[in-house]
């Protein structure tokens, strides 16, 4: 598979691999950037199987590493940013030997920590003389989880032998960062397919908006509340979208109000919910409908079951196991639990009520933020809500929800129209015992909904 790749970047030759900001590259200038930089990780006393933090985000010289470190068959630690929090878990629980940094020039050099032994980490991958990926998880609380793969397994199953190539292959948008699993999939895609990436350079509403005006993109890979970011600022009437025809959303669930909203603004373009996690990788999906959240995971080798209402998934991408945590989310028979509380109707489709840890706990009363928020985004009048449970001491918890009104309400206003809106929709214990109006939406790294305090 490693020569394969190389020998398809080339034989794609003149074709326009990565257009990022004003400059651009073919896939020969990829090869020969790959070739570069293998001849630095040898200089630099890279090893098969070492760990190598990849810093930075997608650029021309970023993919060209992360293949040069594939072909060289160490564990690349993707790593966009670091932050306290990152570089702790990057130190304990990977024990990099390098880093590989791409900025204005690629460098390679020591990390700064010694790496300690890392047989007992890696021992699978040097057995199976195979390169590794370890993401980092996007968990709220506590120290990431390092989620070890196989990276020729990845590689082989989103790339294979296939030379199918069209005469026209579009122009993909690399929207997720290049530390996601949702990120490293957009990119073997357009490998798959030859395609063209195009890199923002910012990751806003507006600058994603322009790009899909200028190269006339047709698919648009992104999140629910990304989305709603566009809508808001009204970006889908300022730009020239009408070349899009499939958007994908996912990375947390999609309030059924929000997808209407969306399906109206974009009529041309077919919507589609994605599934997958870092553990499992990214499965093909299938829609009821533009306007449905029921979905089916349509890919071969990938299996679902739903136990106690969550949803438990066994694929060919599964990871190898946590470098930092225990693998209790791993079944005995070897299903990953994915914490996510579905239901599937009559024709096998599946619908995401939420997350488990994620319920509010009112007086022995469960209430799932999804449910609310999708109600409270059936108001005109509100343009964003975000629900969330806080302590409560009578309670246990109590229902919180943040609003960003459409119009120029007052507090009061707000706050009264919410309980009006949801007055007879909602059991008592669902109505929020506090309302908070922000003027700006919270939105995480990835592009997810942020919740109170996370």
């Amino acid at each position: 598979m490693r020569e394969t790749l190389l020998g398809r970047l080339e034989r794609l030759g003149d074709r326009t691999a990565v257009v990022h900001e004003e400059s651009s590259g073919t896939y020969g200038e990829l090869a020969g950037e790959i070739r570069r930089i293998e001849t630095m990780l040898d200089e630099a006393g890279v090893k098969p199987h070492d760990p190598v933090v990849l810093k930075g985000d997608f650029s021309f010289s970023h993919i060209a590493a992360l293949f040069a470190l594939y072909r060289f068959k160490a564990v690349v630690v993707p790593v966009v940013t670091f932050t306290e929090t990152t570089l702790t878990a990057v130190r304990d629980a990977c024990r990099p030997r390098h880093v590989l940094e791409v900025e204005a020039e690629v460098t390679v050099t020591p990390f700064d920590a010694p790496p300690g032994e890392t047989e007992d980490l890696y021992g699978g991958l040097v057995e199976a003389d195979s390169s590794g990926l370890v993401l980092l998880s996007s968990g709220s609380t506590g120290a990431p989880k390092a989620v070890l793969h196989n990276f020729d397994a990845l590689l082989e199953d989103k790339i294979g032998a296939s030379e199918r190539v069209g005469a026209k292959p579009p122009h993909i948008l690399l929207f997720l960062l290049a530390d996601h699993i949702g990120g490293i999939n957009s990119l073997l895609g357009v490998v798959r397919s030859g395609a063209t990436a195009v890199v923002p350079a910012r990751r806003t509403p507006e600058e994603i908006c322009s790009l899909v005006d200028r190269y006339g993109i047709r698919l648009l890979p992104t999140s629910p509340t990304f989305l709603n970011l566009i809508l808001i600022g009204k970006f889908h009437e300022k730009f020239d979208l009408s070349s899009l025809r499939l958007i994908t959303y996912g990375t947390e669930p999609m309030p059924e109000e929000l997808l209407g909203r969306v399906h109206a603004a974009f009529p041309r373009a077919r919507l589609l919910q994605t599934f997958g996690t870092s553990e499992t990788g990214i499965s093909t999906t299938q829609s009821e409908s533009s306007s449905s959240t029921y979905f089916k995971i349509s890919e071969e080798g990938v299996e679902h079951r739903i136990v106690e209402g969550e949803l438990q998934l066994r694929t060919k991408t599964q990871f190898m196991g946590y470098l930092n945590y225990s693998n209790e989310s791993v079944t005995e028979d070897g299903w990953f639990r994915t914490g996510d509380l579905v239901e599937e109707n009559e024709e096998g489709y599946i619908k995401v009520k939420g997350r488990a840890k994620e319920i509010i706990n009112v007086g022995g009363e469960k209430v799932l933020p999804l449910e609310l928020e999708s109600i409270l985004m059936g108001s005109p009048e509100i343009a964003y809500c975000a629900v969330y449970g806080n302590a409560n001491s009578i309670t246990g918890q109590a229902v919180h929800v943040e609003v960003k009104p459409v119009g120029e309400m007052n507090k009061h206003e707000v706050r009264r129209h919410v309980r009006e809106f949801l007055d007879g929709k909602v059991e008592p214990f669902k109505m929020p015992a506090k309302i908070t109006v922000i003027d700006e939406v919270p939105v995480s790294a990835r592009f997810k909904k942020k919740r109170g305090q996370e």
